[in-house]
This record gives C-alpha cells, structure tokens and sequence, in this order.
C-alpha cells in the first residue's frame, strides 16, 4: 500500500496578493464591457496603504480606474488604514501605455502573444474533477469570507489563508491529516474565543466527518494573534499565487500568472483550454487522472506541441489521446478564445478561490467527446 501525505494551500479575496488579482481582473473586466477585443495586460501591486497599477492597455474604451478600485477595496472589506488599508484614504497611481507594436504584429493576425507553456490537469477524486487538498482549502477559504462578511465571526478582518493536507492510499484521498487556518481578526478577541468559533462555524461546517477522525489536526492562528494584516502587513502583487489559482501543487503550472491579462495572452487561453479537455478526458472515461502540456511561439497559430501523460490510468494510449485531441480541439488562439467565449467580461469570477472547478465557468462544461 502506497501511503503519502499532500499539501495545499488557499486564500481568501482580502490577502495582499488576491486582493491586486481582483483589482487586475475588474480593470480587465471593464474594459472588455466596452470594447470585447481589448487588448489588457494590467498588473496591481499593494503595500500599506498605497495601490500602484502599472501595464498595457490598448481599447476602445475609457475607464474610470480610481473610482473602480476605490469600490473593490470597500466591497472586499478594507476599511482601516490602522490594520490593513482603507478605501477612503488610500492612493492610487496609475501608469497605463498602449500594447508594444511588436506583440501587437503577431497577435494581429491570430498568432500567440507570447511564447510559453501551458498545463491543464483534471483527477476524478472529487465531484468537479480538482485534487482534493485544494478543492477543500479553497472551501475553507471561502468559507472563512462569509462568515466575515454575514456577520457570523463578526470580529474578522478581510485577510487569511487555509492549509489542508490530505492523506493518500494507493493516489485515493482517505482523510485529512491537518487543518491549518490563519485568519485577520480585531484585536481584542482572545485566540481561545476565535478556535472556538472557527472550528464550529467554519470546520464543522465543511468539512465532512467521514473525513477527520481523533488524529486530525487542527491549527488556527499559530502564533496567536494577527491583527496588522492585508497591505499593511504584507505587499501584493498580482499573479503571485498561480499555484493557489490552478491546482494546489498537484499538477504542473507552466509559470504565466492569469489575472489582469485578456484572452489573447495564451498564459490564461490556453490554461483555460486545457483543463477543459484534461476534465473531459476524465469525465468520458479515457482516464482517472489526466495532465496535458501544449508549448507556444509567438506569433504563431498552432501549438508547437502537445502532450499527455495519464499516469498510468488511460483506457487510451497517450499517443491515441493526442491524436484525439488533434480531432476536437482546436488549439489556435481565436480557436480556443471563439470556443470558450473568452471576449467576455467574465474574469472577476475566476479570480479567488481557484480558476478551476466551478461550475458556472465555461471551461468546466462536460461535453461527449
């Protein structure tokens, strides 16, 4: 029996880092509502009560930037320059110019933006086809944002994390191991109070009984206070929490962050793309677990190669798969862009609590291939 234990970690839409990802992706998301061939490549850096947007605009449209970011930082909760960041006080700067005239020249004609690899990955150990350790913290984590936001834990500031690690027998789940939940909270709630009423309203209540058992450990605030949290307690930068976005350390990234970028940037296109044929792989039944690595130039078209590997749990060979997905796909840039519906103002709905596994996203559609 083959006995290893996994890690993965979340993060709530008030961390440092989540927090510039949503401000990126509402700028993209604005512009794509007036011009849907927008051309973005917005980045958004936080510390203490600073925001700094810098990038690549080239659109027809006109944004009002500040206003825009003064409103997610209020919706997200950020309202004490003391603790974290107020909204009201903060500054924002801007610097935004055109796309260079030589990515422009590729991506004209249908070609990549850039070149790179991508990866999509897809396992039938949960309901919506994700490894199980970060579909779990990415329920936690979303968790621990609404009971903040419903006034359950009243006492709770906007930043926190969740770390679950899962126990495995022969690559099944069977339970998790540790419960590691790091919340921002008002100073004067003491550690006892807040384990208590985070295990109750949060643990209890998602994670299933059948899965812990009198071995299962659970941390909640390790060092025992974090009151200074969100920019003031640690810088953000968008695109620095690719791993918590895809698929917790489990499969391989390919290293281009998602957020703030349109779809013409391969980086998110074809990420987006992979997981949704790596997911119907497995939900057709060629195999149980599935990753998928396409390579790209740019300016060019096709992929420059494909590859699949199944972890010898293919009903298919690996080379029968890529001829497969030669058959269905196409891999193109406008291909993948036209087929998903990417020129939309959809993005802000990817942006916390992973990219994949909802539903409601048009990459995790189950098709019969």
């Amino acid at each position: 029996m083959k006995k290893y234990y996994f890690t993965s970690e979340s993060v709530t839409e008030g961390h440092p880092d989540k927090l510039a990802d949503l401000i990126s992706d509402s700028i993209l998301d604005e512009c794509l509502k007036q011009d849907k061939n927008a051309r973005v490549a917005v980045e958004t850096f936080v510390s203490g009560n600073t925001v700094t947007i810098a990038g690549q605009i080239t659109a027809n449209a006109n944004v009002a930037i500040e206003p825009l970011v003064r409103e997610i930082i209020k919706q997200i909760g950020y309202d004490n320059a003391e603790t974290d960041m107020d909204y009201r006080t903060c500054k924002i700067d801007v610097t935004i110019t055109k796309q260079s005239s030589d990515i422009a020249m590729g991506v004209d004609t249908g070609g990549a933006g850039d070149q790179g690899i991508m990866f999509g990955y897809a396992s039938d150990e949960t309901e919506n086809y994700m490894p199980y350790a970060i579909n779990m913290a990415h329920k936690l984590s979303k968790r621990l944002a609404e009971v903040r936001k419903q006034g359950i834990i009243p006492y709770l500031r906007p930043d926190g994390k969740v770390q679950v690690t899962v126990e495995y027998e022969d690559d099944q789940p069977k339970r998790i191991e540790t419960i590691l939940i790091s919340t921002q909270h008002r100073a004067e709630v003491s550690q006892e109070q807040l384990r208590k009423d985070v295990i109750k309203n949060i643990v209890d209540v998602i994670v299933p009984a059948e899965v812990r058992d009198e071995n299962t450990k659970i941390y909640v605030n390790p060092t025992g206070r974090f009151v200074i949290g969100g920019p003031l307690g640690d810088t953000g930068l968008t695109g620095r929490k690719i791993i918590v976005d895809t698929y917790g350390g489990y499969a391989r990234h390919g290293g281009g962050a998602f957020s703030g970028k349109d779809a013409s940037k391969v980086d998110r296109s074809a990420a987006y793309m992979l997981r949704y044929i790596a997911k119907n792989i497995v939900a057709n039944g060629y195999a149980k677990k599935c990753e998928i690595q396409v390579s790209y130039a740019i300016g060019m078209k096709e992929p420059l190669s494909i590859y699949i590997n199944t972890f010898g749990t293919g009903k298919r060979t690996e080379e029968e798969l890529v001829e497969l997905v030669k058959k269905n796909f196409d891999l193109t840039p406008k291909g993948m862009i036209d087929y998903l519906g990417l020129r939309g103002p959809i993005y802000t709905r990817t942006t916390n609590y992973g990219h994949f596994g909802k539903d409601d996203l048009p990459w995790e559609k189950i098709i019969k291939i």
